[in-house]
């Protein structure tokens, strides 16, 4: 078998160049229009609703704490996930309220 034959088949090769992976900076802020939506979705639950929370200008641990507020004010558990605040059950009116008081301009969406 000739050497261009077995470079036609090759299937791994060790000599692919030093791997650099992508530099890693702090979390920011995700893409945003500058509104906060809130919504309600019981997709993927099993019926049980969630309030859940998008658009924050926060990232990181501000976004964290955020949650944790808002957890302790619905007396509800929660999460965040992807940038987006998961709270336990239908709390849309008091997360709206809550979010107002930090001066963003926050839409209801979902209906």
């Amino acid at each position: 078998m000739s050497q261009k034959n077995r470079k036609e088949n090759l299937v791994w090769s060790s000599d692919g160049g030093r791997k650099v992976s992508a530099p890693q900076y702090g979390p920011s802020t995700p893409k945003s229009d500058g509104v906060v939506r809130v919504c309600r979705e019981t997709k993927g639950r099993k019926g049980k609703g969630v309030t859940l929370i998008t658009g924050v200008p926060l990232a990181g641990d501000g976004l964290k704490d955020l949650a944790k507020q808002l957890k302790q004010k619905c007396g509800s558990g929660g999460t965040v996930k992807n940038g987006v605040i998961e709270i336990q059950g239908d709390h849309r009116e008091t997360v709206v309220a809550l979010l107002l008081k930090n001066d963003w301009v926050v839409k209801r969406t979902g209906g």
